[in-house]
This record gives C-alpha cells, structure tokens and sequence, in this order.
C-alpha cells in the first residue's frame, strides 16, 4: 500500500482532507524514526514493533497472536 492510499484511508475515516491525513502520517513516520534512532522500540499496537537491529538497521517483529 502506498502512502497515498494510506492517507486516503485515514482522510475518509477521520473526515479531514487528504493533505492533513499525509501530515499526520508523515509525523508518525517521523516519531518511529526517531524513537528507532534513539535505540527505543517504536510499537504499533495490535502489529508489532518496530527496533534497532543488526548494522543500525531497522526490523520490524510481528506481534504474536493467542489462538
């Protein structure tokens, strides 16, 4: 899914326009960066997380589901 189609998304949920809906993506990028730089774990709930891994580079670990 590309990030237009992301913002599309959130603009129709939340009933803003799709340029407010591509900032408030864009700042979310942003924050998981950030706390991924920092050494932090960036967590998406119900997804996973996000954290530093070997070689400074970012990985990605799924949240395991019960059932």
């Amino acid at each position: 899914m590309k990030k237009a189609e992301i913002a599309e998304r959130i603009a129709r949920r939340d009933g803003v326009s799709q340029a407010e809906a591509a900032d408030r993506l864009d700042r979310l990028v942003q924050q998981i960066l950030t706390r991924v730089r920092e050494g932090k774990e960036a967590p998406l709930p119900g997804l996973g997380k996000f954290r530093q891994g070997p070689g400074g580079k970012m990985v990605f670990r799924k949240e395991r589901r019960n059932g």
